[in-house]
């Protein structure tokens, strides 16, 4: 399937233990760092508990105004890990057992773990049968790829070690080769002893020349302001964005 370029990116985090503030939401925090880094932007992120009815209608909102939608969490074998026969009843799809993934599932246990294998545990095998299975290199809950309607899913275990490895290895590139990307470039100059207001006023005129497409954000914080230049644009070995940037450094020494 083709896809058109992409525009907005959601990520939905999901588990109570996110909303009770018993564990940090680390995991978007980080996916948004190395999806913008690839050329990706991000319009949402989302965090939801392990509810059916809340699951279910933030994937609706989230595909109304996204075109990938990426979830992390709610993959485990015990009974409020809800995301996958979910995403099998959302996508219209029934739960069959992937042969690598429950290899996978085998050798942990009795090569790794050297631990006795649960029934629970092959059950981590179960994908349904409407997506493309993203094998876990580093546990034992798959990955699953689901495309609708010109949008694409992605599910992934919350376990932050395993859904690094499967956005690395997997997700990333294979969203690379369906978009045409161009990466976010960003320059960022730090300031101290400075206000933001102060610097808004001194920039004005600045901010007023930057072409379209060049965006100015102040980033404030105790003691200091980072003012960030960043671009979509396809430029010249980044020659306008170094330019404006090397202005922008004598204006503030200034």
């Amino acid at each position: 399937m083709s896809f058109k370029s992409p525009k907005t990116i959601s990520i939905i985090t999901i588990g109570d233990e996110l909303l009770i503030g018993q564990t940090i939401d680390t995991n978007s925090a980080w996916m948004a760092q190395v999806l913008n880094k690839a050329g990706f932007s991000i319009n949402r992120r989302v965090a939801i508990g392990d509810d059916w009815d809340n699951i279910w209608n933030a994937l609706k909102e989230e595909e109304k105004k996204n075109d990938i939608i990426l979830i992390t969490g709610g993959l485990g074998p015990t009974s409020d890990d809800i995301t996958k026969p979910l995403l099998c009843s959302y996508f219209g799809g029934k739960l069959v057992v992937d042969e690598l993934a429950k290899q996978n599932v085998v050798d942990i246990f009795t090569k790794k773990l050297n631990r006795p294998l649960l029934e629970r545990n092959l059950k981590q095998a179960e994908v349904p049968d409407v997506c493309t299975v993203i094998q876990n290199l580093r546990g034992t809950a798959p990955g699953m790829w689901f495309e609708k309607d010109g949008k694409i899913f992605v599910s992934m275990p919350g376990v932050p070690f395993e859904m690094k490895g499967m956005m690395d290895e997997y997700v990333i590139p294979e969203l690379l080769k369906k978009f045409e990307i161009t990466p976010i470039e960003h320059r960022t100059l730090l300031t101290a002893g400075i206000g933001e207001s102060f610097l808004a006023e001194l920039l004005t005129n600045f901010e007023a020349s930057l072409s379209s497409g060049i965006k100015l954000a102040y980033l404030p914080n105790y003691g200091m302001v980072r003012l960030r230049l960043s671009t979509t644009q396809a430029l010249d070995n980044n020659s306008v964005l170094d330019k404006y940037f090397n202005e922008l450094k004598e204006i503030v020494k200034a």
